[in-house]
């Protein structure tokens, strides 16, 4: 057995030790305080929990087959991304185009760009070649109506749920001395703290949280579940370097920018929700919403991640 696949299992089997604590404690709660009754934190709770065990099996199946399995699966979740993008987005027929050319054109190259590991031209496809061919696309339709806005939509959409998502599997492509083979545990190690982060801060939310971050846009966070969450996040993800390439410190201060990114990416997802007037972005994922509900804080961790890394580990 190679040390990647005995750190692997190691993380997935401490995962699924958190996870059947959380659903004895769930089990617990709903029979001693809610006596089987809706109970709507309590149901909560336990729906997270239920969508959680899904998640890591899937992402367990995908490392279980490695590269390509990690590429196929974050290439349907950035098209079930985009998908819950766009259907919330104000577009007319003259958009057609650029949609098609986003979903069947932008999606498959970045990805394909990816897999090949052509970095220098990945890093720019969506953001370059893109941004410029889909208002062209868009203008062939000769719809002017709302024109700027419909286009910047489509753009951010591919974006945000493509060129940003793309680099949770782009992260096997680093090439970093001393590090070779063990790839897959920088994605788990992204994964653990940005996720972790958004459960912590869920729970100290709930436990003492009374002052509003950003009502608006985020009612239910608050300062004392986020300083919280992010603490605690930051710590567990300083207890996974060995792991990792980081020495502790280096995990810490890793895991406090991913929290932080992960944390603004969440109120800007939540504004363009409440700017659509929709609390959620699906029902894809039963008890967290829609798919982007969940990618909400990867979206904007993950790039900020893999150029950190690429800059700083890979020669």
């Amino acid at each position: 057995m190679s040390p990647q696949t005995q750190t692997t299992l190691m993380l997935f089997g401490g995962v699924a030790g958190v996870l059947i604590l959380a659903s004895a404690i769930g089990w617990l709660l709903k029979r001693q305080v809610a006596h089987g009754a809706p109970h709507s934190v309590i149901d909560n709770l336990n729906a997270r929990v239920n969508a959680w065990w899904v998640m890591v099996a899937v992402i367990g199946l995908a490392f279980a087959f490695g590269k390509g399995g990690v590429i196929l699966l974050f290439y349907l979740i950035s098209f079930y991304a985009l998908r819950e993008f766009i259907s919330l987005a104000y577009t007319r027929r003259g958009d057609h185009h650029a949609i098609a050319a986003a979903f069947y054109i932008g999606l498959p190259v970045q990805y394909f760009l990816v897999w090949i590991e052509w970095y220098g031209l990945y890093s720019i496809f969506i953001p370059v070649y893109a941004f410029l061919v889909l208002p062209i696309l868009s203008a062939v339709g000769g719809d002017t109506k709302r024109f700027l806005e419909r286009t910047a939509k489509v753009q951010w959409g591919l974006m945000v749920c493509v060129f940003c998502i793309s680099h949770v599997p782009a992260l096997l492509t680093l090439q970093i001395p001393g590090f070779e083979g063990r790839n897959l545990l920088l994605i788990a190690f992204l994964v653990i703290v940005v996720q972790g982060s958004d459960v912590l801060q869920y729970i100290w939310g709930k436990l003492i949280g009374k002052r509003k971050v950003a009502p608006e846009l985020s009612p239910s966070k608050t300062w004392e579940g986020l300083i919280g969450g992010v603490a605690s996040a930051t710590l567990l993800g300083a207890l996974l370097a060995w792991a990792t390439p980081f020495t502790f410190w280096q995990a810490a201060l890793m895991a406090l920018t991913l929290c932080v990114m992960g944390f603004f990416g969440g109120l800007v997802m939540s504004a363009i929700k409440r700017d659509r007037g929709v609390k959620d972005w699906g029902t894809l994922i039963e008890g967290h919403g829609g798919m982007l509900d969940r990618l909400d804080s990867v979206i904007f961790a993950a790039p900020i991640y893999f150029h950190a890394l690429r800059f700083w580990w890979v020669p």
